[in-house]
């Protein structure tokens, strides 16, 4: 069994905090950034990329915070993604914190995924 690495990302957004929750928490959000398809049956999110899928359960949330999803291909509960929205009281900024797991050989790997990602987030906001 292989040891996970703890990833922690953040990226800033020019939006609202209310608008990031939306596009982290719900099915249609996630389908515009995260992967090529999302549904939600009985809680379960079905993730499905091109030739491949994984199901995850949001098991923790707060609105305009945080959600917490654990994948259910992992019997450990090792393997969790947090994305954590941070609002700057100063400066008005709004950031995205992920938190991911990865084996340590992939980690440049998925680190550079993430960077995909959140750019294909920060271009729904830009436009």
């Amino acid at each position: 069994m292989s040891v996970l690495k703890k990833i922690q990302l953040e990226y800033g957004f020019k939006t609202t905090p209310r608008l990031l929750y939306t596009a982290i928490s719900t099915p249609e959000g996630l389908s515009r950034w995260f992967a090529d398809l999302v549904l939600i049956e009985d809680d379960v999110f079905h993730f499905k990329w091109e030739g491949s899928s994984q199901k995850a359960r949001m098991v923790k949330s707060k609105e305009n915070e945080y959600v917490h999803f654990f994948w259910l291909d992992d019997p450990d509960r090792e393997a969790c993604l947090e994305l954590q929205i941070i609002t700057e009281p100063v400066s008005s900024g709004v950031a995205l914190v992920i938190t991911d797991y990865s084996e340590e050989a992939d980690l440049d790997f998925t680190e550079r995924l993430w960077d995909v990602q959140l750019k294909k987030l920060q271009r729904l906001f830009s436009a």
